[in-house]
């Protein structure tokens, strides 16, 4: 079967990858056409754009981009018809995918299948009128969605696992375990994906982890931004970059600064402790917006799973270098407070349940295209 694939972002790019290994091992006449990155490249998929064309975030970046961000829609509805899949898999980034589903749903025959349901649990929750009209299947990877779509909207969704779980469990078997004595010596800073990200969040975790000298800062580099945009931030620090590398970045640090999403996930499964933190211009007000939009207490994958707040928060004003030094102190001195945030990683994990998300969602898309085209 044909299946065209669409991912915004590095964390989608990774996990669209692997359901596509995924499919085409279940499906041996699987062909794979996609806007993504280079892992869906290298796992077979041809590329109409690189999700860095169109990945834009806050209003002002969408705003100045958009002329854009509609070419690309344009090209993405165009190349859709004209390659006939057999099944859409629309991989998180709801701002774009959700308009697509709607264009395809009244101008394809595809089963529209969505991988990594949108956060309307967070905010925007009308979005599930758009979810009910346009997308056939919706696969969750967070167990507490279940019973949200399930029991809040009426609406059904298959849970399949998170495919976080199956990264690190995939880098685990093929990687050698550091020395001990790396331990002792470095902080792991992952300050996003996007380039504003980085600008608001490298420096200020730059300098809150200056306080502790002995220790060295290891950038953990994000695919699509290239090796020079960095360069700038870490003049006259103890700190180096590395692309590629997150995961030893992590399993290596005492201690990680992580701006919120997937990552915040992955460090919490590699077992490093972390603050999560995220600067936005503007703090105060975004802080109040959150309190009257948000539906949510936690913003960190690790705590909404928990249910508790497991790691700190410091987002939005409360992102201050005093903060990060404070809370960063906790991390590597205090061995009770350090030990409770393990203690809460291994519930997290248990909650996520077993390996194999991405086997899972191919037999899902698999099974569910077949039904729908009749075969």
């Amino acid at each position: 079967m044909k299946y065209y694939l669409i991912a915004g972002e590095a964390s989608g790019d990774l996990h669209a990858s692997n359901l596509m290994r995924e499919l085409a091992r279940q499906d041996p006449d699987a062909q794979f056409r996609c806007i993504g990155g280079d892992l869906m490249a290298q796992a077979g998929g041809e590329l109409l754009r690189h999700y860095r064309t169109l990945a834009y975030m806050g209003v002002i970046s969408v705003i100045k981009h958009l002329p854009a961000i509609l070419t690309g829609m344009r090209q993405c509805r165009r190349d859709i018809l004209a390659y006939a899949p057999d099944a859409v898999i629309l991989v998180d980034y709801p701002g774009f995918n959700l308009q697509m589903a709607g264009y395809l749903r009244r101008h394809s025959r595809a089963n529209i299948c969505y991988y990594i349901a949108p956060k309307i649990w967070a905010w925007k929750e009308w979005r599930i009128k758009t979810i009910r009209r346009y997308v056939h299947h919706l696969l969750s990877i967070l167990p507490f969605e279940v019973p949200y779509f399930r029991d809040r909207h009426h609406y059904p969704v298959h849970y399949v696992g998170n495919p976080s779980v199956d990264a690190v469990e995939q880098w685990r078997a093929q990687s050698t375990p550091a020395p001990a004595t790396t331990n002792d010596l470095t902080i792991a800073l992952l300050p996003g994906s996007r380039r504003q990200e980085i600008r608001d969040n490298l420096p200020r975790m730059l300098a809150a982890a200056a306080t502790y000298p002995q220790y060295r800062c290891v950038v953990a580099g994000a695919p699509a931004v290239e090796p020079a945009f960095y360069r700038p931030f870490l003049d006259g620090h103890n700190a180096e970059i590395r692309f590629g590398q997150t995961y030893n970045i992590l399993q290596q640090a005492s201690a990680a600064l992580v701006t919120s999403g997937t990552a915040t996930l992955e460090t919490a499964l590699i077992g490093t402790p972390q603050v999560v933190c995220y600067y936005l211009p503007c703090g105060r007000i975004y802080s109040w917006l959150r309190s009257i939009l948000l539906k949510v207490t936690h913003i960190s994958l690790v705590n909404l799973i928990l249910g508790e707040a497991c790691v700190k928060e410091l987002v939005a004003h409360r992102m201050t270098v005093p903060a990060v030094q404070a809370e960063l102190g906790r991390l590597l001195q205090d061995v009770p407070y350090r030990q409770n945030m393990l203690d809460a990683y291994a519930r997290m994990r248990t909650i996520l349940g077993e390996s194999g998300a991405s086997r899972r969602a191919a037999e899902v898309i698999i099974r569910t295209t077949r039904q729908h085209h009749g075969i």
